[in-house]
């Protein structure tokens, strides 16, 4: 009785839950400890209510399972549900159609930024990510995710797709709450993280943390992989987060879905693109019909959104006329609508009605607290989220959501600049501080009288309810409106650094358990490294080291010329000489201390230092 005991006080449950199901089961061992006073009738209805109680039979089953889909780089205008006359997408709108569509619903104007908030309910410079590259964009170890809230209330939870919020320990998404994964290394698939050559096609991806060769296209893999996951959990509540790389750069897709938007004489970008999301359409079809076969429709909130506006080869605050954006400005990484605005649809059948069409103002922080209150499962107390649950709204029981604004801010580099390319999002006017290349320029803004003056001469404000395509800039006739909330801005960003502290930005751990062996890569670069080819800019990579014996190996292009590779860290320096040919250079043995310190590496010919491709740091004790 003891072992039944464990099996199923292993379910999630509530404490009151808890309480009377221990008190329950006391009463029950005690009854069958002392068999001869026991009453058949009493055991009877005793093993009913029992049973009534039971995680496994009530609760458990209670809860609604998770399908959560995002894309990449997919704009609010490339849906078909938006008035698109080229694209369609039937079964994106379809998860509008029979449920709810959010019309003025904000993310950050990048990948990793949205991907942080959206997984954790908070502002993303709480989290530590501010960008997408180099340091900017490794979020807090600290932090805690949805996966990891749902994952201790007995749901079964993965990934498929993209990650991009660090690739080591312990940022890596079995860190942070996913049980099954399957993901590429970085931004995207062929980025510097990835091993030279890889493709969107039989591509070499990360299962569970181990790397592997798969056969076919990289959206079909991941859509497989959901729908098998889907289908190994369907008796158990489950999160599932398709999060395809689609249809971001490089825009590689089969012709099968590229040429029919070809023969209607697009201009090829916007071909590939296309065919790209019919791509990840049809596979949301897959998923959709997947979830009806199981007969889990019902008991399945869907969730559809995108992670930015879309991107182009056009400059960031411009419109782009060759791609139906709606009549918005700006494009991926710009503050201005198309850059921030992002389609997001949810359907729940029966517990959301079909069709409607809400403009309450909602961003990417609401989406962790709205699938708790959905799944009945509580905040954690120590856990201070930004966003608000749009459930009372999205279940008809108000019509309006609190007045409020959604601050959004990035920049190149991990440390934040305060007045550097944000907006203030309000329901109706929104106030910005644009760069047109906000990842190239890391100029910090300049604290002096006239400089700050020129800064807030810049600031534009718009009324999004009258002026949506933001043409007429009204800052001067409004100065009031400009410093209130300009006012309420810096408040804002001194409580995120408050919030945020000092721990940033997140170190990289090796030589840990949870994984021996690290692979460092340019991606992950601090300092002013490159993201692309190998180039005689070289960077450095933050860490944290457990005490040990270390071989590291150093990986880089085929050297020209004769010179020495370097390893310094922490007081540490080695060189050993180079041949030309040469493609790797290992140091074995390396005594390396416990703590944090500055892991630097690269090769040196005729005075100029070149940076590696990757170090891979193995532990050997």
């Amino acid at each position: 009785m003891k072992y039944l005991y464990l099996v199923f006080d292993s379910a999630s449950m509530t404490l009151t839950q808890t309480k009377l199901y221990d008190y329950l089961f006391a009463a029950l061992y005690k009854q069958i400890m002392n068999l001869s006073k026991l009453n058949l009738k009493f055991f009877t209805f005793f093993l009913l209510l029992f049973n009534s109680f039971s995680p496994l039979s009530s609760y458990s089953q209670k809860r609604p399972n998770i399908l959560l889909i995002m894309t990449d780089d997919q704009g609010i205008g490339d849906v078909g549900l938006h008035n698109n006359d080229i694209l369609k997408t039937p079964n994106m709108d379809a998860i509008a159609n029979q449920g709810a569509e959010l019309r003025q619903f904000i993310v950050n104007f990048n990948c990793s930024p949205t991907r942080a908030s959206m997984l954790t309910g908070r502002d993303n410079y709480r989290t530590g990510v501010v960008g997408v590259t180099e340091t900017s964009h490794l979020m807090k170890s600290t932090e805690i995710t949805i996966a990891k809230v749902l994952s201790d209330a007995g749901y079964r939870t993965g990934i498929f797709g993209k990650w991009h919020l660090g690739d080591s320990y312990p940022m890596r998404p079995s860190d942070k709450g996913f049980q099954e994964t399957l993901i590429h290394k970085g931004g995207g698939i062929g980025q510097a993280s990835d091993p030279p050559g890889n493709s969107y096609f039989n591509p070499i991806l990360e299962h569970n943390n181990v790397k592997k060769v798969f056969e076919g296209y990289c959206d079909d893999i991941f859509a497989d992989s959901t729908i098998s996951f889907i289908d190994k959990n369907k008796d158990k509540p489950f999160f599932a987060f398709y999060a395809t790389n689609l249809p971001h750069f490089p825009l590689t897709v089969s012709d099968k879905w590229a040429d029919p938007y070809r023969k209607m004489g697009l201009h090829e970008l916007n071909a590939r693109t296309y065919g790209m999301i019919a791509n990840v359409d049809a596979n949301i079809g897959r998923l959709l019909a997947k979830l009806k076969e199981l007969n889990i429709e019902d008991n399945t909130i869907v969730i559809f959104m995108s992670d930015n506006g879309p991107r182009t080869k056009r400059t960031k605050n411009d419109m782009y006329p060759d791609r139906y954006v709606m009549n918005l400005r700006g494009t991926k990484t710009s503050v201005y609508e198309n850059g921030i605005r992002a389609p997001f649809f949810i359907k729940w059948p029966g517990k959301i009605p079909q069709g409607v069409k809400y403009t309450n103002l909602a961003a990417h922080i609401d989406v962790m607290p709205t699938l708790l209150e959905a799944c009945n499962v509580p905040v954690p107390k120590a856990l201070k989220l930004d966003g608000i649950s749009l459930m009372p709204l999205l279940s008809g029981k108000v019509k309006m959501l609190p007045e409020r604004e959604i601050f959004i801010q990035g920049h190149a580099g991990s440390e934040p600049f305060k007045y550097f390319h944000f907006t203030v999002r309000g329901k109706r006017y929104k106030l910005i501080s644009p760069n047109d290349d906000p990842y190239g320029n890391i100029t910090r803004p300049g604290s002096g009288e006239a400089e700050m003056k020129r800064l807030f001469a810049s600031l534009e404000l718009y009324d999004i309810e009258k002026d949506p395509s933001e043409i007429d800039n009204i800052a001067k006739q409004h100065p009031d409106i400009v410093k209130s909330m300009l006012s309420r801005y810096e408040t804002w960003f001194d409580q995120a650094m408050k919030d945020r502290g000092n721990d940033w930005p997140q170190r990289i751990h090796i030589g840990t358990n949870f994984q021996p062996n690290v692979q460092l890569s340019r991606f992950d670069w601090g300092g002013q490294g490159s993201i692309g080819e190998q180039t005689r800019r070289i960077g450095y990579w933050e860490v944290f080291s457990s005490p040990g014996k270390y071989r590291v190996s150093l990986r880089y292009q085929k050297v020209a010329k004769s010179g020495f590779a370097y390893l310094k860290y922490r007081g540490i320096e080695k060189k050993v000489s180079l041949s030309v040919g040469d493609t790797v250079t290992v140091f074995d043995g390396i005594e390396l201390p416990e703590g944090p310190g500055r892991f630097e590496a690269f090769i040196k010919s005729d005075a100029q230092e070149t940076g590696v491709q990757f170090v891979d740091v193995e532990r050997i004790n």
